[in-house]
């Protein structure tokens, strides 16, 4: 393969994370239009904070119910050279099982509200149910149209329901009075309508993304899902650790911090700046969405190593850059949410930093997912839930929010290093240190000076002088990657 070969790949691969970006960047900048309106309409902090805890929870629960099957279909549908019948046993499992969810926690959504407390309802917890089990019944369908390179209608239809979902909240909290409209739900209050914005969402999505990729059968391979759960169980669990680092430390606020504070409103300020750094996330979704079939395809390519290397260093340039920009530039995205959430705005430094490890792990877990040695990805979860249970027990109480932002930093961290190690030697793991010197030199300057400006003169300057330096630097990327920017 030539160097122009090489690029193309690697040009196609980021060509794709764009595509596939739009069903990540467009839904999650409408999902801002969003935070105005909840951090405005829930003035009190502890609403939101109730809000922040579910949500949590629905991103713990999803991992379980898809039950790894996206990252098992992409490796065993190319097995099977596109057989439907993996399609359909996947499906037809996480329909089954996450039908039993929702028969569950119907029937128990009394006894689960109780437990957390007098401010949840029991309507929260059987709509959230819902919401769970539409979104895990899509994904197959969804990882489907990603599989036969159809990102335009992915992106359209994660575009569609967001959309869908911001009329919604629209409609339910500014154009009509909530305060009337609990009058005709039972057991519901103000606070309903974000969940139930969220059900219709997801409802919209479920009727499109079945139709652009086709109603599975309903039929079992019972030798085929064998292999395809065997396969997939460590990566279920390897998706534990990522959400249990994602989700617990906000359990862990409400249940850890002193008494004398008030968790659910520390709780609510902390899921606001929660929301301003996961637009790093939304580039790590980018190229994750594009990277996972990419990958798969050209593992076996005789220049799989150099490909994956140039890769890495632009994702790790990339995040930094976005980290830069993103924490000299708070003082215009503080704007983004309630007057009442922006106590704590130097977490969101500590959260993105931790946002940089967690793209950085996802980047090395190739390495034992292309050599079908998924078991690696419980020995990571397992290690990485023993540091964030220690880590957010020792740091709550002494820090507050700030130590759940840190046990994250931690322990992604933890699990980049170890993932490196165990996998530097599998002829999956490379990186392209070309330049790296300079890049580094440059990125460091950045920071420290945006930084000194920041404390010694103002962060209006710090914005502007940070901005200037990164663009400068984009330029010297370009130039010394020798891109060619307009060529197609």
């Amino acid at each position: 393969m030539s160097t122009i070969e090489k690029m193309s790949s690697v040009k196609q691969l980021y060509s794709q994370s764009l595509i596939y970006g739009l069903s990540t960047v467009v839904p999650r900048f409408i999902n801002y239009l969003l935070v105005p309106i909840h951090t405005n309409v829930l003035t009190n902090p502890q609403q939101y904070g109730v809000v922040t805890e579910f949500y949590a929870y629905i991103s713990f629960f999803i991992i379980l119910l898809t039950f790894g099957l996206e990252t098992g279909y992409f490796r065993f549908i190319n097995k099977y050279k596109g057989d439907d019948t993996v399609f359909n046993s996947s499906f037809s499992f996480v329909l089954a099982l996450s039908s039993l969810f929702v028969i569950a926690a119907y029937f128990f959504s009394g006894a689960i509200s109780d437990l957390l407390g007098s401010k949840y309802l029991p309507i929260y917890v059987t709509t959230s149910a819902l919401i769970l089990a539409l979104d895990a019944i899509s994904a197959l369908p969804f990882a489907k149209l990603r599989n036969s390179n159809r990102p335009i209608v992915f992106s359209s239809i994660k575009i569609i329901g967001v959309v869908i979902n911001l009329i919604s909240n629209v409609f339910f909290y500014l154009v009509l009075d909530p305060n009337l409209l609990i009058k005709y739900i039972p057991d519901a209050d103000i606070l309903y309508f974000v969940f139930l914005s969220n059900l219709i969402q997801n409802i919209v999505v479920i009727i499109l993304v079945l139709y652009f990729a086709g109603i599975p059968s309903l039929k079992i391979n019972k030798k085929i899902l064998s292999e395809l759960l065997k396969y997939s169980f460590p990566v279920l669990l390897a998706g534990l650790s990522g959400t249990t680092n994602e989700a617990f430390d906000r359990l862990f606020i409400k249940y850890l911090l002193p008494k004398s504070v008030d968790s659910l409103y520390e709780l609510g300020i902390y899921g606001a700046s929660v929301k301003l750094a996961v637009l790093l996330i939304l580039f790590v979704q980018m190229y994750r969405f594009a990277a996972e079939p990419f990958f798969f395809k050209t593992a076996e390519t005789k220049e799989h190593r150099t490909v994956y290397g140039k890769s890495l260093k632009y994702f790790i340039i990339f995040s930094i850059l976005i980290s830069i920009v993103i924490s000299f530039n708070l003082p215009i995205l503080k704007f983004f949410i309630g007057r009442n959430y922006r106590e704590s705005l130097y977490i969101i430094p500590i959260l993105l930093l931790a946002n940089v490890f967690y793209g950085l792990f996802f980047n090395l877990s190739f390495w034992y997912k292309l050599s079908d040695k998924t078991i690696y990805g419980l020995k990571y979860t397992l290690i990485g839930s023993a540091i964030t249970f220690i880590s957010n027990f020792i740091l709550i109480p002494l820090i507050g929010i700030y130590g759940a932002a840190v046990s994250r930093v931690i322990t992604y961290l933890t699990m980049s290093f170890l993932s490196y190690i165990d996998g530097k030697d599998s002829g999956y793991i490379s990186l392209d240190t070309s330049n790296a010197k300079i890049y580094s030199s440059f990125l460091l300057f950045i920071i420290l000076f945006s930084s000194l400006i920041l404390v010694f003169l103002s962060s209006i300057f710090a914005l502007i002088v940070s901005n200037i330096f990164v663009f400068l630097f984009i330029a010297l990327l370009i130039k010394k990657e020798k891109i060619d920017i307009w060529r197609k």
